[in-house]
């Protein structure tokens, strides 16, 4: 009985064996042909789009929120207290140089004026009999000059009571747009009653902005900056003046530039977004801004090369960045003007990935023995 039971045990363990053997050797099997089909397969391969680097000039540029103003702007008053006799113009209407704007009752002032126009002429006549007299030697010279005396302040009087006439016609001092105003006829307005606004209607404008101490000390008469009113692009403008002093609170120095023949300018009073030089231009590249990665270490592109086999592919490269060129992104360092880089598509990219621009035939790497066939 024992000799048959380990017989048995012996053809048991041996079954065991056997089985574990095949095993085994039909899991190698399967891995070499797996690393075979993996080694028959073509290198996987990315598409994208390549753009090359280019040079740029660029400045780098503070940004500050300014105000339109009008090259003539002013609040109309009424110099003289009156009652309105005519309201002559309509709020937002455009008026002419020497256009009248309100009108004053000035019915006591013209009366007072025919008086003296009356009392001047019989001050002409009285002066005429008494040269006459004079040259007949009926008349002393003395009366000649007290003749002559009351028609010069007769013609005075005249003088001061039109005067008192214009100064009671408020016209427009410039071609202008006018404000609101609230005045009706028959209202009367003491002296100093604001009527409205009027802005000048120029071919210019100016825009005044505050920009930092340090900014302002780079800024220069005749320098450029450019405005932005809105969706539109931006629109360019000259300083013509910089403060001399800077603002104790806020250390910030007021600066005003001129926008000429622009129809894109809102109306005065507007804000509007200034973009200032700050320092010298400086040299670097342009991207597009698709091919920045924001990545652990910083900034980077990936830099389409050649390998020794002349594949192309993408390497991670370091780069020091700056502000947006449109649709552009400015590289100050790590890159140089005409590398290839990785645009549309560079999000899925990897280092040392095989790639291909999209356009272009993906040709999949051939074996190394037609590569030096050919």
């Amino acid at each position: 009985m024992n000799r048959r039971s380990w017989i048995g045990s012996s053809l048991l363990l041996l079954t065991v064996a056997s089985a574990g053997v095949g095993l085994a050797a039909w899991k190698y099997g399967s891995i070499q042909a797996n690393a075979a089909a993996s080694a028959n397969q073509p290198e996987p391969m990315e598409s994208v789009s390549v753009s090359v680097a280019r040079d740029v000039e660029h400045h780098q540029t503070a940004t500050s929120i300014g105000t339109v103003l009008a090259l003539r702007s002013i609040t109309l008053r009424n110099e003289l207290a009156g009652t309105v006799s005519q309201v002559k113009f309509v709020p937002g209407q455009t008026v002419e140089a020497g256009a009248v704007l309100v009108a004053l009752d000035v019915s006591v002032e013209e009366a007072d004026l025919r008086a003296q126009q009356a009392q001047a002429v019989l001050a002409k006549t009285v002066l005429d009999r008494r040269r006459a007299l004079t040259q007949d030697q009926a008349a002393a010279q003395e009366e000649v000059d007290r003749a002559r005396a009351d028609l010069d302040v007769a013609h005075a009087q005249m003088a001061r009571t039109k005067a008192l006439i214009a100064r009671k016609t408020i016209r427009a001092p410039f071609r202008a747009r006018v404000g609101l105003a609230d005045v009706h006829p028959g209202q009367y307005l003491n002296e100093g009653t604001q009527l409205t606004t009027l802005q000048g209607l120029d071919e210019a404008v100016h825009v005044d902005f505050a920009v930092p101490q340090h900014v302002a000390l780079g800024l220069r008469q005749g320098a450029t900056v450019e405005v932005f009113t809105g969706d539109s692009s931006p629109v360019a403008a000259r300083i013509v003046a910089i403060d001399a002093r800077i603002d104790p609170a806020t250390r910030n120095t007021m600066v005003r530039a001129r926008i000429e023949h622009s129809a894109a300018v809102p109306a005065p009073g507007a804000a509007v977004r200034i973009r200032v030089p700050v320092g010298l231009a400086r040299k670097a590249v342009a991207v597009p801004v698709n091919a920045l990665k924001k990545g652990p270490g910083g900034d980077q592109v990936f830099v389409i090369e050649p390998d020794r086999e002349n594949k192309q592919r993408a390497h991670v490269r370091q780069v020091e960045s700056e502000a947006m060129l449109g649709d552009d992104i400015v590289i100050y360092s790590g890159l140089s003007a005409g590398e290839r880089v990785a645009a549309s598509g560079a999000f899925k990219l990897r280092d040392g990935v095989l790639v291909v621009a999209s356009g272009e035939p993906a040709r999949s790497p051939e074996p190394d023995h037609l590569l030096s066939q050919q």
